[in-house]
This record gives structure tokens, sequence and C-alpha cells, in this order.
């Protein structure tokens, strides 16, 4: 069982954005940028490209409206959508609001905020949804 079903499952806590059927959203804990959020389909495949079509197909729809609402919570230039992720072999996107190119590169230093902090964001993200 990968880190993203233990998540999912409730076995390890997360700060959860959204949910469906078929994914689950919660909050990056090593963030590139205030807002940045993890798409995680429940089917545990490692590859994004070796989904089923319709996980393909929804994975977008059902990020939409998160992304519209990192945007409002955190005014950006946009919310882009990343496949990158070698750590945990699950597949996933992550929602991540820049204003410039280099504010979605992964060699950039995280960012650190308290659990009090990732609950702030978590509602303030949730707030527009």
């Amino acid at each position: 069982m990968t880190l993203f079903s233990k998540i999912i499952q409730g076995e390890i806590p997360s700060y959860k954005i959204a949910e469906n059927e078929n994914f689950y959203a919660f909050l990056d804990i090593f963030p590139l940028q205030k807002g940045h959020t993890l798409v995680v389909p429940k089917v545990e495949i490692d590859k994004i490209f070796d989904l089923p079509n319709n996980y393909l197909a929804e994975i977008l729809v059902f990020a939409q409206p998160i992304a519209k609402a990192i945007e409002k919570a955190y005014p950006c230039n946009r919310v882009n959508m990343v496949t990158v992720g070698l750590e945990v072999p699950h597949a996933h996107v992550h929602l991540i609001p820049i204003n410039h190119t280099n504010d979605m590169n992964f060699e950039n230093p995280k960012l650190k905020f308290s659990a009090e902090e990732f609950t702030a964001i978590q509602k303030e993200i949730c707030s527009y949804l």
C-alpha cells in the first residue's frame, strides 16, 4: 500500500481539500507555494498514463474547481498542473499557484508551515469550493 493510499484511507492524516468516489485532493506538506495541492486517484497505479481512460478524463474535471479555489484564495497568474513525482509510486498531479515559471521548480526549497498554518490554508481554499 502506498503512502497516498494510506492518506486516502485516513491511516495518515492530511489536510483534505476535496474528495469524490475516484479522487482525493489534499495539501502537499512539502509545498513549493502556499496552496500547493495534490490530486490523487483512489486506484493505486504508479504512472499517470497507466490510469484507465475514465480516470484520465475525470482527473481534470475533478481538479478544475480546486484550481479555481486555489486561485481565489491565493491570487496568482495561474494555477499550473504538473505530473512530477517519483517518490511515491502512485499517480498524482500537483496544482501549484504560480506567478513565474520558476515558482514550480521542484529544486527550490520547500516552504514550511505549522499545523495551524496548514489548517488555515486548507480552510481558505475550501471556502471557495
